[in-house]
């Protein structure tokens, strides 16, 4: 049997030999899929548990979210800040903006992070300063704009995270058409092409591409 084509199968072996989830992800997770629209869009336990890593090594002062949903993401990435740092996170739908909220405070993080509604698009070239993580995770139409416009807010040395860069693997056929696929095809050879980074695609979850600024 091929693993691979098994991915329930390989989700809860993965989830098996990882550490337990918080239990204020726990009950995040459980709410999302009870009250919320595409419960789907939430980053999960798997890829959840990689973002708490990658930000507890880089242990960054600030960190720049697009795309908030129901708040899972930006707990885990607030457990790796610096003291003192602060998480800026960008949500267009302000309906999701009280559930965020409340878990916020239940995950104890509150105080580390910021969240703004609105379009990201031009909410980002009015944010201050730099930052040392960006984790993009919103409209897939939009990825190589998002980009163009995070690369130039971020460190050098600094990171960008972006999620569903395989989109279900629609990227691997050639003639797609369906406008969210070209676009993630389009951002992924755009990435790889410039020259003012290094990267590395990964196979979690949805594919998940990790950028380098140089």
């Amino acid at each position: 049997m091929e693993i691979y084509s098994q991915p329930e199968m390989l989700e809860r072996y993965l989830e098996t030999h990882s550490s337990s989830e918080d239990p204020v992800l726990a009950e995040l997770t459980r709410h999302t899929y009870l009250k919320e629209v595409h419960p789907n869009m939430l980053s999960g336990r798997v890829l959840g548990g990689f973002l708490t890593l990658f930000s507890q090594l880089i242990s960054p002062s600030r960190i720049l979210e697009v795309g908030t949903y129901t708040g899972y993401s930006a707990i885990c990435l607030a457990k790796g800040l610096k003291t003192g740092g602060k998480l800026t996170t960008l949500e267009l739908n302000d309906e999701l903006r009280q559930t965020a909220l409340a878990f916020f405070e239940k995950a104890g993080v509150s105080q580390s992070i910021e969240l703004i509604n609105g379009d990201a698009l031009q909410i980002i070239p009015g944010l201050p300063g730099l930052f040392d993580l960006v984790f993009l995770d919103a409209d897939k139409e939009n990825y190589p704009v998002y980009y163009e416009m995070i690369v130039q807010k971020v460190v050098k040395g600094g990171y960008i995270l972006v999620d569903n860069v395989l989109w279900g693997g629609k990227v691997l056929v050639n003639g797609e058409t369906d406008r969210s696929t070209t676009s993630i095809q389009k951002f992924n050879q755009l990435v790889t092409l410039d020259p003012r980074v290094e990267n590395l695609l990964l196979p979690i979850r949805d594919g998940l591409m990790v950028i380098k600024k140089l």
